[in-house]
Order: structure tokens, then C-alpha cells, then sequence
């Protein structure tokens, strides 16, 4: 059996992934009151951004936009999470086919990391396990390894044109 080669950049993404991680984890451990006032603060700002004259709105006018924002800036979140933990865990794999078990195996790695936030959420006050969660997450992850893939094509195909253009073969004779 031979190890496959473990260089320093799989070694930083790795360490990345486990960020993401305890990140994640963090999160889900917040309980129900903390989460919206974390939450809220994010949709206030997505709100501020993206809501013409929501200054000059009523309080009550404010509230239902946020209300309305929160809901998907909440999920937003899950998906984002997911998608860094989901590039950096395939990352961590290098490279490989799109269709292959090292890419199967670094998106169940998410998926059941997904579970598992899910789970300790239930165990949090005011915080549910939502199989829907699940599925935003694991589509984050699915997203990252997909970004994941594109950037090693590119680096890939870079460092072919570059080692073609530096070959002997390459010079022009003289």
C-alpha cells in the first residue's frame, strides 16, 4: 500500500477545513437567543445594503424587511460555511477526476459533518435538527469541491503552459 504524497499546501488545507470546522461548530453551539441576535446582525446590514431608504422607513416597516431577509440570510450562512469547509476538504484530497471515490469521500465527509452540526444543534435551547439544513449545507460543500476542481484545472493547465514554454523543445533553434 503506498501513501499518497502529503505536501505542505494539503497541510494548510487541512488546517483550513478544521477552522471551518470548529467555525461551524461554534456557531451551532450558540443557543436560540444568541443565534438570531448574530444572525440579525448580519441581515441588518444585508438590509441596510440592499433596501432603498430603509432608514427612512417606520421601526414596523424595518422590522418586516427584516424579518423577510432573515430567513435567508440565516440559510445564506449554512450554505457559505459549508462551501469553505467543502473546498478546503477537496482541497486537502488534491487532485483527482470530478467523478471519482476521493471526491465521493470528501463530499460524504460533509454531508456527515452536516449530520453531526445538525445533531448538536438539537442539543442546544431553542435550536432544531432540520434535514433541510443538511441539504443547504451539503450543497455548500458540493459547490466548494466543484470551485475546487475549476481552480486546480486552472492550475493545472498554468503549470502545463508554463513547464511547455520553459522545455527545450519549446526555444526556437538557432
Amino acid at each position: 500500500m503506498t501513501w499518497p504524497k502529503i505536501n505542505a499546501l494539503r497541510i494548510v488545507f487541512a488546517l483550513l477545513a478544521l477552522v471551518c470546522m470548529i467555525t461551524i461548530f461554534s456557531f451551532s453551539g450558540e443557543n436560540s437567543e444568541r443565534s438570531s441576535e448574530t444572525s440579525g446582525k448580519v441581515t441588518e446590514t444585508v438590509v441596510e445594503l440592499t433596501v432603498k431608504d430603509y432608514k427612512e422607513k417606520t421601526p414596523q416597516e424595518q422590522e418586516s424587511i427584516k424579518d423577510k431577509f432573515t430567513f435567508y440570510v440565516r440559510k445564506c450562512a449554512h450554505f457559505t460555511l459549508y462551501m469553505c469547509l467543502g473546498f478546503c476538504v477537496s482541497m486537502c484530497v488534491g487532485r483527482r477526476r470530478i467523478w471519482s471515490l476521493s471526491s465521493a469521500a470528501a463530499l460524504f465527509f460533509c454531508f456527515l459533518y452536516a449530520v453531526s452540526d445538525e445533531l448538536h444543534q438539537s442539543f442546544v435551547p431553542g435550536r432544531s435538527c432540520e434535514f433541510r439544513d443538511v441539504m443547504i449545507d451539503t450543497s455548500g460543500a458540493l459547490t466548494g469541491t466543484l470551485i475546487s476542481f475549476v481552480m486546480i484545472s486552472i492550475a493545472g493547465a498554468f503549470m502545463k503552459q508554463r513547464r511547455t514554454s520553459h522545455s527545450p523543445a519549446a526555444e526556437p533553434k538557432q
